[in-house]
């Protein structure tokens, strides 16, 4: 059977009956979607990979509560990469709070690229605020520009993966690149 031609509502009712292929047509198609989401929300590509995995874990497991009704597929895989990461971030964060720095021990050669703390402080605002702005578009918009910016796809490669016409992606994209100027304005580069 070709999986290739098959829609994304189809290949989940063939996962939910342990269609392997079917999965694996899945995970082809938005393994990448899944772990930019991951990505963006964690900064960290272990992290990533290991949401993205669990992310497919789950659809072969709950294939069978997929409600096209509901939504399209790829908002339902983008919402479970959401919340894994989100999850994923909420435990490392408290992991990382337990542990203690022992200031007297830290060096300056052991900077990244040798800078000081202060260029490195004000790199870790700067990314703050960046994901803070990101974090106030609109989902949609969020989505196309992360997927063009972080990924590097192309915007016909773009409405493919989120089955949209290219006009809608380019707006989408342009609209949050918008929205970000507007945010990030403050900013001054150095």
């Amino acid at each position: 059977m070709d999986y290739s031609g098959l829609s994304d509502e189809m290949l989940l009712r063939l996962i939910a009956h342990s269609d392997e292929s079917a999965l694996s047509e899945l995970y082809d198609r938005y393994s990448r979607l899944v772990y930019s989401v991951a990505l963006n929300t964690l900064s960290d590509p272990a992290q990533a990979e290991e949401v993205t995995q669990d992310v497919f874990e789950r659809v072969w497991e709950k294939a069978q509560t997929f409600s096209a009704e509901e939504g399209r597929v790829v908002t339902w895989l983008s919402s479970i990469a959401r919340h894994r990461s989100i999850d994923m971030f909420r435990r490392s964060r408290t992991h990382h709070e337990d542990l203690q720095v022992a200031w007297q021990d830290i060096e300056l050669a052991d900077l990244r690229d040798g800078h000081n703390v202060e260029w490195e402080a004000d790199l870790e605002r700067r990314q703050k605020r960046i994901r803070w702005a990101v974090s106030q578009l609109p989902v949609e918009q969020k989505m196309a520009v992360g997927m063009a910016f972080f990924l590097g796809l192309s915007h016909p490669e773009i409405a493919q993966a989120l089955g949209e016409p290219l006009g809608t992606v380019k707006t989408r994209i342009r609209l949050g690149m918008q929205k970000l100027r507007l945010l990030l304005q403050d900013e001054q580069p150095e």
